[in-house]
């Protein structure tokens, strides 16, 4: 018998990596990855944003990481979730949109992200979605 992951999505992670130790990450990492900004002790999240979905999985953690390293300046910590390869770009994008979602209205949270949320994943706060179905 197979060995069973400890999660369904998540392979594994890493948390509050340095900027400087974004080509650690291996290329071609599918999944989803927060930008931060440290102040003090704490960790400002910045950005949360997918990677990888392209046909071929590309676009990876590493390669966001190096474009936002050109583009936004305020950023000095990442973290990464790495998906296994089952994952597909549908729930990869589902879970951001829960992510975003969660924070879009914290006051803490200051994120850059031009997506705020998802038209499906309000879809189902619709009363049509809450009527039970079945026995």
């Amino acid at each position: 018998m197979p060995k069973q992951s400890l999660l369904r999505l998540i392979r594994r992670w890493k948390r509050y990596q340095p900027r400087e130790e974004r080509h650690k990450v291996e290329t071609q990492t599918r999944g989803v990855y927060v930008l931060y900004l440290q102040v003090g002790q704490d960790f400002l999240v910045r950005y949360i944003g997918v990677a990888g979905l392209g046909k071929d999985g590309g676009g990876g953690v590493r390669s966001r990481l190096r474009t936002h390293h050109r583009r936004i300046k305020k950023w000095s910590h990442f973290s990464y979730f790495e998906v296994h390869e089952n994952v597909t770009r549908e729930e990869i994008r589902e879970i951001e949109a829960l992510l975003l979602g969660i924070f879009r209205h914290d006051p803490r949270i200051k994120l850059t992200n031009k997506q705020t949320g998802s038209k499906k994943l309000f879809q189902l706060q619709k009363e049509s979605h809450w009527k039970k179905v079945g026995p």
